[in-house]
């Protein structure tokens, strides 16, 4: 495991920090607590061993450090977050990068909108005895229900500081860091075993809670619930929601996406003009820049869908979607606790993977990991522009009915092999998924703000990085050994010079002789260089696709970023590195693009052979290396590749053949 580091400003230095972890149940709003107090003062980190994440705060002015444990109904039971809580508290583990030993105290977050369900954890905590401070939170929705706990009564009990505040208003907060600062030792709490503890629980609960006489027969909520959970509107509703989702990220984030495109153009038109055309120009504008370029063009989508889903998340939909989607992902062998790692996935396989490590049961956590790539991500839109466009031209209707069949096909290979997985090597039963449905709420901004920012953060480090490193290497791999022009290219030139000579008034001739010369110079390059002679050497392998040699060093580029293939297809058929494969008259060019014996290389077949293979085949490697990572071993990435681009394969091979 790996440390990932978001933190926007360093850990303070000087004195230890005074550690503390806060834990309590799903729901209460531990996390939003945490993220009000640290802001963005914040680093994400993994437990050694584990491929739970732990994200560590410190509150601005004070010398406090926060570790936010996962949420939890038990410390007690064999679930992995509950076995990492016991362990933390225990002084047995800590995040990658801290040292080894108890927190110095331990913040209990309960829900004052449900404190007897709450209590059950804080009786857990005292059994530590740690010091520990009680955050009674949500207390503003608590006062609209009528709901009171007696925090005095509580606080006399306990002999422990207990404050009352709300994460979303800020009320309390200023009292809460002044409590973390003095947390102590509580005086009470409970003894023995479980059925004690249940027992103190509901002493305590007697002693402390007040609900309001009033009670409605049927609230507005739930109203909602039976809409929202219901087997067919539930669906329908999940469609239109996610519908709504991608509308928004796709029109709003087309504007950001095309200023990073214009600025990292004129990045690299600006390093090609200083630096020249030389091998360090060429590395710095078509290696460096363009390899930075192609991964943050994608960051508006990845930032946007972060956001918009911890929006809906912070509302209480999320859960009643899972809750929906359980019963659709359920005969396929995972659970609703997928969805959302699924629905990431739409954006970019990297952080739908790292999105399943909140899968409780081990199975349903892989199973998600190794199909999550089948879904549509950003990557693959270029390549289905490019491609529904030959297929299809001037059809616009037509066009959008098959890139949406891509969604859908990706979204179907992933529930199939979902299916075969859980009943060969994923053999067992699912667990039953568990889901308590909290209440509405309204989002809070600055949560799904912060959600975003670090999302955001974890992809340009970890995507970014890896994937400028492989297009480097993919400049390499293209410019060398680097070849003297052919003869023709000579004679063209040589014919250019004498013309220039003669009749410099002849100035489109002469441009035009230069032209084919250096398309016929960069097609020979290509055809010379390691990446070139890769794909001469490779064709063989997909010569049953009716794939040619340029094709194949498209794909096989494709490996690095799906993206790369439009770019490859522009540089081979080209032979010009500047062409913008987004212009219509480039894309007829491509399209009319011929191979080495001057047959076309977009056939009707073929153009439906790279459209199946796009979708279903594994080309990222950043993904198979965070699949690794996440999933426990390399093992599991060989597995998603062998099995997505052998898939890949033989569908591309059958609609080769039918079409």
């Amino acid at each position: 495991m790996t440390t990932i580091e978001t933190s926007a400003e360093p850990k303070p230095t000087g004195a230890r920090a005074q550690r503390i972890a806060l834990i309590g149940n799903p729901n209460t709003g531990k996390t939003t607590l945490f993220n009000r107090l640290c802001g963005v003062r914040l680093k994400t980190s993994n437990f050694p061993g584990t491929t739970q994440e732990a994200r560590i705060g410190f509150p601005k002015g004070d010398r406090l450090e926060l570790i936010d444990l996962p949420g939890v109904y038990s410390m007690e039971g064999e679930e992995a977050e509950g076995v990492l809580c016991r362990r933390v508290l225990a002084g047995e583990m800590a995040p990658r990068g801290e040292p080894a030993e108890a927190p110095d105290a331990v913040c209990v977050v309960l829900d004052a909108t449900n404190l007897p369900r709450s209590l059950g954890m804080l009786g857990e905590a005292l059994r530590r005895r740690l010091p520990t401070v009680v955050a009674i939170n949500l207390v503003d929705v608590a006062r609209r229900r009528g709901i009171h706990g007696n925090e005095e009564r509580l606080r006399e009990i306990l002999g422990c500081p207990v404050v009352l505040c709300s994460a979303r208003t800020g009320e309390g907060l200023s009292e809460l860091r002044e409590a973390l600062g003095e947390a102590k030792i509580a005086t009470s709490g409970p003894a023995g075993d479980q059925d004690a503890l249940r027992e103190w629980v509901d002493a305590l609960s007697v002693e402390v809670f007040k609900a309001s006489e009033a009670v409605e027969r049927q609230t507005f909520t739930d109203r909602l619930d039976r809409a929202f959970t219901h087997p067919i509107l539930g669906l329908v509703g999940f469609a239109a929601v996610m519908t709504a989702l991608f509308w928004v990220i796709f029109k709003l984030a087309a504007r950001p996406m095309d200023w990073i495109d214009g600025i990292f153009a004129n990045a690299s038109a600006a390093a090609t003009a200083l630096l020249g055309e030389g091998i360090l120009g060429d590395l710095i504008a078509n290696g460096v820049i363009a390899g930075v370029g192609a991964t943050l063009i994608f960051l508006p989508q990845i930032v946007m869908l972060f956001f918009l889903i911890a929006l809906l998340e912070d509302t209480g939909y999320l859960a009643r979607a899972a809750f929906v989607m359980d019963r659709v992902l359920r005969p396929f062998g995972m659970s609703g606790h997928a969805f959302v790692p699924l629905l990431s996935s739409h954006a970019c396989a990297l952080p739908g993977i790292m999105a399943a490590r909140a899968i409780p049961d081990r199975r349903d956590r892989l199973a998600t990991i190794l199909v999550a790539p089948f879904m549509t991500c950003t990557a693959r839109i270029p390549v289905y522009v490019l491609l529904v466009g030959i297929l299809f031209p001037g059809r616009p209707a037509v066009q959008a009915l098959a890139f949406t069949g891509g969604y859908v096909l990706g979204i179907v290979a992933g529930l199939l092999s979902s299916l075969i997985a859980r009943r060969t090597i994923l053999r067992g039963r699912s667990r039953t998924m568990v889901l308590e449905l909290p209440d509405y709420r309204m989002p809070s901004l600055r949560t799904a703000g912060v959600a975003a920012y670090q999302r955001g953060l974890v992809f340009l480090k970890k995507a970014g990085t890896v994937i400028l490193a492989i297009a480097i290497v993919l400049w390499w791999l293209g410019a060398y050994p680097q070849s003297d022009p052919p003869a023709a290219a000579t004679d063209l030139r040589a014919q250019a010079a004498a013309l220039e000579s003669a009749d410099a008034s002849a100035s489109d001739r002469i441009e035009e002789l230069r032209a084919e010369a250096d398309s016929l110079s960069a097609r020979h390059q290509a055809r010379n260089s390691f990446m070139g002679k890769l794909g001469t050497t490779l064709q063989p392998v997909f010569e049953p696709l009716d794939f040619d040699r340029q094709l194949t060093v498209g794909v096989l580029a494709s490996f690095a970023a799906r993206e790369v293939f439009v770019t490859t297809m522009s540089v081979l058929i080209l032979g010009d590195e500047e062409a913008d494969p987004g212009d219509k008259s480039v894309l007829e060019r491509i399209a009319q693009g011929e191979r080495d014996d001057g047959t076309p290389i977009f056939t009707t077949g073929v153009g439906w052979s790279l459209f199946v293979y796009y979708v279903l085949a594994m080309q990222c490697l950043p993904t198979l290396a965070v699949t690794a990572r996440e999933a426990g071993g390399a093992r599991w990435a060989i597995v998603q590749l062998v099995w997505m681009c052998g898939l890949a394969y033989a569908a591309a091979f059958i609609v080769g053949q039918v079409v």
